[in-house]
């Protein structure tokens, strides 16, 4: 994940950070970091930010790599579904079952 030009984490996002100072969070610097922070917790700007910062490859490989130690389970099943990530599927279900998607989102 090397962007081309560290962009600066929105000012809005830091209320996702309250115990680190804003330049230790450079994407250049902290993107694992601040990517499994803003996939977990992010809103709609913030996640918008985040996938225009970086590419949705990258958020993959970062998914596939990181997502099973930093997300909990419903956010990463969620983010690989959106992204197109394989990952833990769930058994095929019966007639009447509730689709395999949302037996990944909701596994409680």
């Amino acid at each position: 994940m090397t962007p081309a030009s560290p962009p600066t984490l929105p000012a809005a996002a830091l209320r996702l950070f309250p115990d680190h100072a804003a330049s230790d969070l450079a994407l250049a610097d902290a993107a694992p970091f601040v990517v499994g922070r803003l996939l977990e917790d992010g809103d709609r700007a913030d996640l918008a930010w985040l996938f225009g910062a970086v590419s949705e490859a990258d958020a993959g490989d970062w998914l596939a790599r990181r997502g099973g130690r930093q997300l909990s389970r419903r956010s990463r099943a969620f983010w690989q579904l959106v992204i197109g990530i394989p990952g833990d599927r769930p058994p095929v279900p019966a007639a009447g079952d509730p689709s395999p998607a949302a037996v990944a989102l909701w596994p409680l």
